[in-house]
């Protein structure tokens, strides 16, 4: 079985209590289902989206057994082996994971999960608080810093777009202009409301 996007969220939610948390799953997610259409699988949107919404859903409780443990949880619940594999395959060479990213889902979730982390942190830096007017050229620098934002992996990100055959102004363009359309990343007027 292969989760709905929303059975996904649902799922999220009751594996992590923090809002940090159901926050990266969401906004991981909704780029993963801006990728898929920015890469020709737009029939497969709702799967990409339900991949990187349940990337994480075992960190908050068992950040020691991530990856691991997830497999567990969603093999119990029925979830399809491509899911399963998918959420996996973005600890590869980090976790306890045996699932290196083959396909190009999985190649995709492994490269923006750490930079949608640093994009976000990036955003919240600038006077509109929003990706939507962040560019390449000002998150070059940020990420050539290694202080700011020190979480975020430069050398995941690096591994991420190799394994994809991009450039890394190629990555980051591509997944700011995700963000842009993702509802739950940092938009200067959601922020403002607030």
């Amino acid at each position: 079985m292969v989760p709905t996007p929303q059975q996904a969220l649902e799922m999220l939610d009751e594996y992590n209590e923090g809002e940090f948390h159901r926050t990266h799953g969401r906004i991981v997610g909704e780029v993963m289902r801006d990728m898929a259409a920015q890469l020709g699988h737009e029939d497969e949107a709702d799967l990409w989206q339900v991949v990187g919404t349940l990337h994480d859903l075992d960190f908050e409780r068992w950040p020691e057994e991530h990856c691991v443990r997830e497999e567990q949880i969603m093999r119990e619940a029925g979830i399809d082996e491509v899911v399963v594999r998918a959420c996996a395959s973005h600890g590869f060479g980090l976790t306890g994971t045996p699932y290196e990213p083959t396909s190009e889902m999985e190649k995709v979730l492994f490269a923006v999960d750490e930079l949608t982390g640093l994009i976000g942190a990036a955003a919240l830096m600038r006077p509109s608080k929003s990706v939507d007017d962040l560019e390449v050229k000002s998150l070059k620098k940020k990420y050539k810093d290694k202080r700011f934002a020190a979480g975020c992996s430069r050398e995941v990100i690096v591994q991420g777009t190799e394994a994809l055959g991009w450039e890394l102004p190629e990555l980051m363009e591509r997944t700011i202009l995700a963000m842009r359309n993702a509802p739950s990343a940092p938009h200067g007027k959601a922020v403002e409301q607030n």
